[in-house]
């Protein structure tokens, strides 16, 4: 049982995080439209529709962006069959350090990079930031902060 305390605390800080524009759960995903790292076209939630999305923002200072990565790259190999799309949101860095991050990782899927309105969109108020958008474009998952492969994977299946 939660202390008088402790509820107070989880239902400020629950209070906090939708005040400051973080997706709910069934909420519908906001739309983005953002250019990939290596130059060649943009990303857009509406090309996004019907499938299942992974978005994690990430940034190269991130010591827990750097952990998780290796873990990220291995489950989108995992899930990629049954339609999982991965895109990795590199926040308020450049093109170049976008891709620095995804070559050191040898990430298989987009990188885009976000001025930090997609940022704001979505939320992010510190890294890394997982969200998980089942097929009908709802969100189905939002996590701030690291999460381990077993969770991330319990969160992919969700969209599945």
């Amino acid at each position: 049982m939660l202390s008088t305390a402790a509820l107070s605390a989880a239902l400020l800080t629950a209070g906090t995080l939708a005040l400051a524009g973080v997706p709910q759960a069934g909420q519908p995903a906001p739309a983005f439209s953002l250019p990939k790292a290596a130059g060649n076209g943009n990303v857009t939630m509406a090309s996004l529709r019907r499938k299942p999305v992974y978005l994690n923002f990430f940034a190269n200072w991130c010591a827990p962006c750097n952990e998780e990565a290796p873990s990220i790259v291995e489950l989108y190999k995992k899930y990629r069959g049954r339609g999982l799309v991965t895109v990795g949101v590199d926040e308020l860095e450049s093109s170049k350090r976008a891709l620095e991050f995804a070559n050191k990782y040898h990430y298989p899927f987009a990188v885009v990079v976000d001025d930090g309105k997609m940022g704001n969109d979505y939320g992010v108020l510190g890294m890394p930031v997982h969200v998980f958008i089942d097929r009908s474009g709802k969100i189905s998952t939002y996590r701030l902060g690291e999460m381990s492969p077993a969770e991330i994977e319990a969160a992919i299946k969700k969209i599945l």
